[in-house]
C-alpha cells in the first residue's frame, strides 16, 4: 500500500498566480500540486491534494487524514489565524502535521502573527514561496513517521540515538512516560 501525504490548502489559494503575485508569486496551485507530487514520489509516497474556500471541507479532509494519511501538510491560509475548528480537528491527529506558508506571516500584518495551527504542528515552513511545500515534504524524508507515527515512536527514534550515555539514561525515563 502506498503511503499517502495529505496536502490541504485553505481559502484563496486557488487564486495563486493571480492574487497579490508580489507576495505569493506567479506560480499557480497546479504548480504547487505538481511540485508536491514530484517530491513525494521520491519518498515512495503519493499526495492527496485538496483546496477549499470552505472551512468545513478543510475540517472534513483533516479528519479523513487521521486514518488515511501518514502525514499532513497544511496551508490553512487566512484560517490559520482564526479557526479554532481547524485547531481542534488537527489536535485529533496522531500523524505529523507540518504548517506551510508561501510568505512569512511574521513579516506581515500583526493579525497574521497568531497561528492556531502552529501549536499542534510538528514543524512550520514559511517564506519560501511554493518551495515551502517541497521543504515540508523533504522534512519527512528518512523518518519512520512515514510508516506509522505517534509520540512514542518519535521519541524512540530521537531519544534512542542520544550520543551521550548520561543523556540516554536520563531520557529513557522520559520515554517510559508514553
Amino acid at each position: 500500500m502506498t503511503k499517502q501525504i495529505y496536502v490541504i490548502n485553505g481559502p484563496n489559494l486557488n487564486m495563486l498566480g493571480i492574487r497579490e503575485p508580489h507576495i505569493y508569486g506567479h506560480n499557480t496551485l497546479q504548480d504547487v500540486q505538481d511540485l508536491c507530487e514530484l517530491t513525494a514520489k521520491a519518498l515512495g509516497a503519493e499526495v492527496v491534494f485538496h483546496q477549499s474556500n470552505v472551512e468545513g471541507e478543510l475540517i472534513n479532509w483533516i479528519q479523513e487524514a487521521r486514518t488515511a494519511a501518514c502525514a499532513l501538510i497544511i496551508n490553512a491560509a487566512s484560517l490559520t489565524h482564526s479557526s479554532i475548528g481547524i485547531y481542534d480537528a488537527l489536535k485529533a491527529l496522531d500523524i505529523p502535521i507540518i504548517e506551510v506558508h508561501l510568505s512569512n506571516p511574521h513579516a506581515r500584518e500583526d493579525f497574521r502573527h497568531k497561528s492556531y495551527v502552529s501549536p499542534v504542528a510538528f514543524g512550520v515552513v514559511a517564506g519560501f514561496g511554493i518551495q515551502s511545500y517541497r521543504l515540508a515534504i523533504d522534512g519527512l524524508r528518512g523518518k519512520r513517521w512515514l510508516f506509522k507515527w505517534n509520540l512514542k515512536t518519535a521519541l524512540d527514534s530521537f531519544l534512542g540515538r542520544a550520543i551521550y550515555p548520561f543523556k540516554r539514561f536520563h531520557l529513557n525515563g522520559l520515554r517510559s512516560m508514553f
